[in-house]
């Protein structure tokens, strides 16, 4: 980001941080406890993925997805179900909140390992649809809890994952003379979304935002309050 800012001397100049709000992780209404996962970080998959067997002449093919709540799961659903295949079963996980499906087959056997083939594989924020393509040979609840169970898993086992940290929204109210100094600090945290507004009721002051990685947030303050040499009063919420 390009910044055009005079930098001057501010040994008599103070500095008013609020933090405007902590991010929280939108989820909607879904099926479990309404817990949330509140570590401000979790593992995604990158990008789609599927994998494919044959089992017992039945054909299976496991289809894996980011999402971020229920409305985004349906929508994945909607993208990759075959209405031509037998069934289409799947299950998602987003923080603590999940919910699956059997689409058909006998109760427990095809939602349920798919879900803890998520739950075990440690992502999160992830949906797992499992297309079955009935072959004629029947497999007992026991074979179609490995079959559901065991594609979900190899499919997670093959997806490319990163870390994805919570960003926080923060917001600085600092005089126009101390802009550059404000910056040159905000861009060494690396924030994101970064936005100024000079309507702020409050002559030569302007209202700075951000969002920053959760776990630099108290960094971000000290820091400030180092290169500063002063007192800075911070607000949270």
């Amino acid at each position: 980001m390009h910044v055009a800012a005079t930098i001057p001397s501010y040994h008599h100049h103070r500095i008013y941080v609020s933090v405007l709000a902590i991010a929280k992780l939108k989820i909607t209404t879904m099926a479990s406890s309404s817990s949330r996962n509140s570590s401000g970080e979790f593992t995604t998959i990158k990008e789609r993925i599927s994998f494919e067997k044959d089992i017992k002449k039945s054909k299976f093919i496991a289809i894996a997805g980011s999402v971020s709540d229920d409305k985004s799961a349906m929508s994945f659903l909607s993208q990759v179900r075959d209405p031509k295949a037998t069934h289409n079963c799947w299950a998602y996980k987003v923080g603590d909140q999940y919910r699956s499906n059997d689409d058909g087959e006998p109760s427990g056997t095809a939602g349920k390992p798919i879900y803890s083939a998520i739950a075990t594989s440690g992502i999160d924020r992830v949906m797992v649809v499992v297309i079955r393509y009935f072959g004629g040979i029947k497999l007992g609840t026991g074979g179609l809890v490995r079959a559901y169970g065991g594609v979900a898993s190899e499919c997670l086992k093959n997806a490319p994952t990163c870390l994805v940290k919570t960003k926080v929204p923060m917001g600085v109210e600092v005089p126009f003379d101390l802009l550059g100094v404000l910056y040159h600090q905000l861009q060494s945290f690396n924030v994101e979304d970064m936005k100024q507004d000079y309507d702020t009721g409050k002559d030569d002051i302007s209202m700075v935002t951000f969002k920053v990685d959760f776990d630099k947030v108290e960094n971000l303050e000290d820091t400030l309050k180092a290169n500063c040499s002063r007192e800075l009063k911070f607000y949270k919420h």
